[in-house]
């Protein structure tokens, strides 16, 4: 197993998540200049329906390329890393005002052409640091266009209206929730799956995202 390992690393040697320079003997996931991004300092605004929301970084540089490459390149490989550092995020912020966790999904359209849910895979990773359960309390039942594709946030709310269905009712009915999405921009999308789990009869719904805008 040990050779197997060697010959594994040598013909496919680990590379920083973030920036893709190799790494050096010790580092794992990410390299030690990376590992020294600042983390995300906002305000953390409002977003309507939400108790509360929080992010690990902020979306740009070397961030921005990494979850453009684990969300459209076919990188699902750096799940775990995300998950960890969101998982760490959240025991910080609110690390026991929630009951069951559940994530954003994507249309099966997307998951046939992608081949993985990102944000469900977030979600286990999580689960299984906070030794919480997860559900996949939301079914997208409409292939919108992507949010990223819109400019003007009265539009990217327009966009996402009726786009979700909450699926699991009974789990869900007087539970408080953590959401879970990869990136939080004008946070129509999330605010929008609240809105949802909460007219299903969810008691209260907090979000956590690997990274959002910078404040303006």
């Amino acid at each position: 197993m040990k050779l197997l390992n060697g010959l594994l690393e040598l013909l496919f040697p680990r590379k920083c998540v973030f920036c893709c320079k190799l790494l050096a003997k010790g580092e794992i996931d990410c390299c030690a200049a990376c590992r020294k991004i600042e983390t995300y300092q906002g305000n953390c605004k409002k977003l309507p329906y939400v108790a509360g929301w929080t992010a690990v970084y902020t979306y740009e540089d070397n961030v921005r390329e990494a979850l453009l490459r684990y969300k459209f390149r076919g990188k699902e490989h750096y799940a775990p890393t995300f998950g960890k550092e969101m998982a760490a995020a959240i025991r910080e912020t609110f690390p026991s005002e929630f009951d069951l966790i559940t994530y954003v999904p994507i249309s099966k359209k997307r998951l046939r052409k992608r081949g993985y849910d990102q944000d469900k895979l977030l979600a286990e990773v999580i689960s299984k640091e906070l030794d919480a359960p997860m559900i996949a309390a939301l079914k997208k039942v409409k292939n919108n266009p992507a949010q990223s594709s819109i400019q003007k946030v009265e539009a990217r709310h327009a966009n996402v209206m009726g786009v979700y269905r909450a699926t699991a009712l009974r789990e869900i009915a007087g539970k408080r929730i953590l959401l879970i999405d990869d990136i939080l921009t004008t946070g129509a999308t999330v605010s929008e799956c609240a809105r949802v789990l909460l007219t299903a009869g969810a008691a209260e719904v907090r979000c956590t995202c690997f990274a959002t805008r910078r404040e303006k």
